[in-house]
């Protein structure tokens, strides 16, 4: 079994622990959010629809009049940005520096923003009169605070129709907050744990995010900061909008990450591949994906960052505070991923089938388990490709000709090109993932015939580089085999492919 990073230095690091980070979640109204819905209510309540405008107006004002009051009650003043640019982050980083960290508003931010909305339509030809989407701009809040639960949060309100909130909370901060309850010491930089004095009760509460307590926190934000709700005898719908999930090796010294860390980005960058990237997130390789795949290499002032995205999701690497190395995996959109869970059909009935994840909160829960699931995939392939000891006494194993009962297994050649294609068949994500059987690996090795094949299935077996599984036709990579194809992709990719380039 491969040793992982984090048993590998074990004696250099102070303990891991997985949370949710970044946080974002929308909030809308179901009669609100639809314009065929809120047509409807206009007609119920004898509204013209091309009165529309003067039926918001009022809203408006309640929400201009409410954000007014909350600024005085904290002894604020609103602070209208006028210039596109200026980063709000900043702004609440300031004021935080001479207000300090306890409890309370700390800033309301005004600014004029684009938002989707609605027009009053009358069709020619069918003579209905409606509302249909529209976009536009409208003067919008963003409300700084720091909850007792959640640390330092924003809701930001749009003061016209149909009031879609957006709210902002870290994970960290919420795991702190349940720490310090629970009597557990730990000591925070930014968002980043540096020490607990207990990482597994540490892990545990953050594997338990409770629900039911984050919606009630959620409602109560709505009637704070956009009262105007309660009017339409709606209760706010709350959805995923962003989210991160972060895993964190805390290493007692810089000078024992650093080093690691220099060569895990060199190697990364000429070492993931597509079809590792599909594996990271659980992903089959699907002809019919449109979508990009690739790795961005970024470096920043604080540091270096390698980021690997597909579509909507992404995984990145990279160290914070020269103490931590951290693997984070971002989803901008929940129903990339699939899980097992119930569907309920038109005719009413339910199954239990794997489907897209839904977009509501109570998603968070099996979301971390998918989530948390790539960030080790990810720590499985950098402890891989970071692994001298695999080196040249497996390459040599897996190179040399076998003898099994009377017949010779010739051993592999990585530089032959067959051999070659062989491995990169074998390393495809959905291969990796849920296995294969010998007509999927023929797909991509062509010219073999079905006798050639079975030797070829049966050769990798006797070098050890797959397994068969049960009563079955089917085939995994073993964990030697995952080695044996990484370490020679390093070598060939990183070593010889590149002296060959700049040699005279």
């Amino acid at each position: 079994m491969m040793e992982i990073l984090s048993q590998r230095y074990a004696a250099k690091i102070s303990g891991i622990i997985s949370c949710y980070d970044r946080i974002v979640i929308t909030g809308t109204l179901p009669v609100l959010s639809n314009a065929s819905h809120l047509t409807s209510y206009l007609y119920q309540h004898n509204i013209r629809i091309f009165d529309y405008a003067k039926f918001a107006e009022p809203y408006r004002e309640t929400l201009k009049a409410n954000a007014e009051e909350l600024a005085r009650q904290s002894g604020l003043t609103i602070e209208f940005i006028r210039k596109s640019g200026v980063r709000k982050e900043a702004i609440i980083e300031k004021v935080l520096k001479t207000r300090g960290t306890h409890t309370g508003l700390v800033q309301i931010i005004s600014v004029m923003e684009g938002c989707t909305t609605y027009k009053p339509w009358h069709d020619k030809i069918t003579h209905k009169t409606f509302l249909k989407y529209d976009q536009g701009k409208c003067l919008t809040y963003y409300f700084y605070f720091i909850d007792e639960v959640l640390g330092l949060c924003y809701v930001r309100v749009p003061t016209w129709l149909p009031f879609k909130l957006q709210i902002f909370f870290n994970g960290h901060s919420w795991l702190s907050h349940e720490m310090t309850k629970k009597h557990i010491g730990h000591q925070m930089m930014d968002n980043a744990f540096i020490t607990i004095d207990n990482w597994s009760k540490a892990q545990e509460i953050s594997d338990n995010l409770a629900i039911e307590k984050l919606h009630k926190k959620l409602n109560a934000f709505a009637e704070k900061y956009c009262p105007v709700y309660k009017e339409f005898k709606q209760e706010y719908h709350w959805s995923i909008m962003q989210c991160e999930y972060s895993t964190d090796i805390v290493f007692r010294k810089q000078e024992d990450l650093k080093p690691l860390y220099e060569q895990l980005i060199a190697k990364a960058i000429y070492s993931v591949k597509p079809e590792n990237i599909i594996t990271f997130f659980g992903k089959k390789m699907n002809g019919k994906y449109e979508g990009e795949i690739g790795n961005n290499y970024h470096v920043r002032i604080e540091g270096s960052r390698i980021k690997h995205s597909m579509g909507k999701a992404s995984i990145k690497m990279y160290d914070k505070f020269g103490h931590i190395l951290r693997i984070e995996t971002t989803v901008n959109d929940v129903t990339f991923f699939k899980h097992y869970r119930e569907v309920i059909h038109r005719d009413g009935t339910s199954t239990q089938k794997e489907a897209a994840m839904k977009k509501n909160i109570y998603s968070l829960k099996p979301l971390r388990e998918i989530v948390s699931a790539s960030n080790n995939r990810y720590l499985e392939f950098i402890s891989a490709i970071e692994d001298n000891t695999i080196g040249h006494k497996k390459l040599e194993k897996a190179t040399e000709p076998k003898k099994v009962e009377d017949r010779n297994y010739k051993g592999l050649n990585f530089f032959s090109k067959a051999d070659k294609k062989i491995m990169h068949t074998l390393a495809r994500g959905e291969f990796n993932i849920y296995g294969f059987r010998a007509k999927n690996i023929a797909k991509h090795i062509v010219g073999y015939s079905s006798g050639q094949l079975s030797r070829l299935i049966k050769r990798l077996r006797v070098h050890g580089l797959i397994k068969k599984i049960g009563n079955s036709y089917k085939y995994y990579l073993t964990a030697l085999g995952k080695e044996i194809i990484t370490c020679s992709q390093k070598v060939i990719n990183m070593v010889i492919i590149p002296q060959l380039s700049i040699a005279k």
